[in-house]
């Protein structure tokens, strides 16, 4: 006899402290979770206030907040005859936990408190919550009145608990507890919980989801049973784009797949399985059954209520599929401009400007923004209004629909070409090809007159003119030049941004988008800034020369340094391995030298460098994700001499090997 159960997840584009907002986004799950035959609706991580609160939880606020948007949902007509399990942070004997709140019929059935923390990489979980550290430990929590004066309950069970349904059992992992080497879902699945939830919180890096995927799968593979994954998705205030990906998983098969990239607030998945195909796969898993026998109980809540709607076998349930993932060029054109579409319509501007160079770095930056107006016109042919009624703000135009990704990229992305002396007659035709293939409102600027204004003001006050390198200028000298141009097109950057649409008749502003280059692929166009004279037309100056190394050897230096968390002396040691037929040992002491002299002098740049999407791990983003100093001794001097004593070592060896050969 069958016993098919229809459970619901989903990916919901909440925003940090958009507790109207969010409250709608989960009532329509639940509601879209109902209209599909869901009998249980599970929900993102801390969805009621916002993953992205930082600092906020600190704030009783956002606690009495987050219980008042709750009493609104054990209210409301549409959470009812459906187990609801949403997220929001809770304060138990003053400590705060990060916790779900399952509910059904107006009674609060349990709070689970999340009992490992997040706090690697851009998570900080340990500044504002402490993890439950009472395994299968339960204790009574004092509901607030307000609560109280709906459910009738004074108490409700607080800690780590599983639910016991009149047809299956189910047990809550949070987030990180998926990622740890002892999760959770081990000894409930050993104690005969058959449904497994996960409300996540987890950002978008390249190829994340693989791993994320294959942790649920495997899970289910050695144990058995059903794995309910729900996500956010969007930009809720941060760096970071939450890439949905919600799931279904039963015995280690995906059965249903979220998307990772989407603009649609709202995703529910919603899959029917049969609970005796997770029993009959347990059934020959012989050590798991031996664990089973000695494993200690969890603390099971009783509930009325079956997740089956009956045991007839006609019932159809969901199949395995193949879990479909993007290629990184996708992800890199998807997910950005995903972010950036929440950004611009949650900033209520009107639209981006974008400095073009003709380099690859603000060229990607522009195919980006056309990235999302090609998503935007999808999302709109395919009927999302919500999507048009962001547009139609964004544009100021109440009838406006787009029709065409260029046309639309003309409304709402403005690109600047800003020349002087230096630049070339290639970046110029660059910038201008790539505006005209995507739609922007190009402009061109030349700056060399208010560049020249400067440095007349300059030369009035000291009498003196700077000159560049090339014409027998100092280093001092020559970087002087460069800022003032850098500084004056950031300048014009953002009066353009202020005023462009005030001058075709359009209110609102514009935000300006910036590049700057960690690594780069090279293809015909050599990276440059423009900023030295050209040489018989063409351009003498480039990064890499500017840089005493190449993008190749920074994009090793930055892997080394962040992923490998590599010191002057570790990287050395590495590379003279990695580099050994191609440099000798004193060369690679010289190059990780002076990666290390220049990342040092330049660190304090990173203070003061503007919101950045978060998509490598290697990034050097010191808000929260690679937190380091910004004034170093740049002379590193104990670490340099370690690294001589060791190059001496080596020469020493290579010496004695060489007079072996001649004896």
């Amino acid at each position: 006899m069958g016993s098919p159960v229809t459970v619901a997840t989903c990916a919901l584009n909440q925003w940090a402290l958009d507790f109207d907002g969010n409250l709608e986004r989960i009532l329509k799950s639940v509601e879209l979770s109902k209209c599909k035959g869901a009998r249980y609706r599970l929900g993102p991580e801390l969805e009621i206030c916002g993953y992205g609160c930082s600092d906020h939880y600190f704030e009783s606020d956002t606690l009495l907040h987050s219980f008042q948007a709750l009493a609104k949902l054990l209210e409301s007509p549409v959470t009812q005859d459906i187990i609801c399990d949403v997220g929001m942070p809770v304060m138990h004997r003053n400590v705060r936990y990060n916790c779900r709140v399952i509910f059904l019929n107006k009674k609060i059935l349990l709070i689970r408190p999340k009992m490992a923390l997040a706090n690697t990489g851009n998570y900080r979980e340990m500044r504002w919550f402490t993890p439950w550290n009472r395994p299968r430990q339960v204790e009574d929590y004092f509901l607030p009145r307000m609560i109280q004066e709906i459910t009738n309950q004074e108490t409700v069970p607080f800690g780590d608990a599983v639910l016991a349904t009149i047809d299956t059992c189910i047990g809550s992992e949070i987030c990180e507890e998926l990622w740890t080497p002892n999760s959770p879902h081990i000894e409930m699945g050993i104690d005969g919980v058959e449904i497994f939830t996960n409300s996540s919180a987890s950002h978008h890096v390249l190829r994340k989801a693989h791993t994320r995927v294959d942790l649920v799968n495997s899970a289910m593979t050695k144990n058995g049973g059903i794995y309910i994954l729900a996500n956010q998705k969007g930009c809720d205030g941060d760096r970071l784009y939450y890439d949905g990906c919600a799931m279904i998983c039963m015995n280690g098969a995906t059965v249903a797949q979220g998307l990772q990239f989407s603009l649609d607030d709202v995703e529910v998945l919603v899959a029917t399985l049969d609970l005796e195909d997770v029993r009959s796969y347990r059934a020959e898993i012989s050590s798991r059954n031996l664990a089973a026998s000695k494993v200690t109980p969890f603390h099971r809540i009783r509930v009325n209520f079956a997740l089956s709607w009956s045991d007839d076998i006609s019932t159809p349930t969901n199949e395995p599929i193949q879990w479909k993932y993007h290629s990184p060029e996708e992800e890199i054109s998807l997910g950005p401009a995903c972010w950036l579409w929440d950004y611009l319509r949650r900033s209520s501007q009107g639209g981006f400007l974008l400095p073009l160079s003709g380099g690859v770095d603000s060229s990607s930056t522009a195919c980006i923004v056309y990235s999302m107006c090609l998503q935007i016109c999808s999302a709109v042919w395919d009927g999302n209004q919500s999507v048009l009624n962001d547009v139609r703000k964004i544009v100021n135009d109440e009838a406006y629909t787009p029709k065409d990704p260029r046309e639309f990229c003309r409304r709402i992305l403005t690109t600047c070409y800003m020349a002087s002396d230096h630049s070339s007659q290639d970046t110029h035709d660059r910038a201008k090809s790539l505006a005209e293939e995507i739609g922007s409102y190009h402009i061109n600027i030349n700056i060399d007159g208010v560049v020249k204004a400067v440095w007349g003001v300059f030369s009035a006050v000291t009498g003196r003119m700077p000159q560049y390198h090339v014409c027998g200028g100092s280093r001092c000298e020559n970087l002087a030049l460069q800022n003032v141009q850098a500084r004056i097109r950031m300048v014009f950057a953002y009066l353009f941004a202020q005023l462009c649409l005030w001058t075709r008749g359009v209110p609102g502003g514009l935000l300006v988008l910036g590049s700057s280059n960690v690594d780069e692929s090279i293809l015909s166009a050599p990276p440059t800034a423009e900023l030295e004279p050209l040489k018989e037309g063409q351009v003498a100056q480039t990064d890499e020369a500017d840089m005493g190394m190449t993008y190749a050897e920074l994009s090793v230096y930055g892997k080394l340094r962040k992923i490998a968390k590599a010191g002057p002396y570790s990287m050395f040691c590495k590379l003279i391995n990695m580099w050994k037929d191609i440099c000798t040992p004193t060369e690679v002491a010289s190059k990780v030298k002076h990666f290390f002299r220049m990342y040092s002098i330049n660190r304090h740049k990173m203070t003061i460098l503007t919101p950045s999407y978060h998509a490598a791990n290697y990034s050097p983003d010191d808000n929260r994700f690679d937190l380091r100093p910004f004034l170093y001794n740049s002379a590193w001097s104990w670490q340099f001499r370690c690294i001589d004593e060791q190059v001496s070592k080596l020469e020493s060896k290579e010496v004695n090997f060489r007079l072996e050969d001649v004896v």
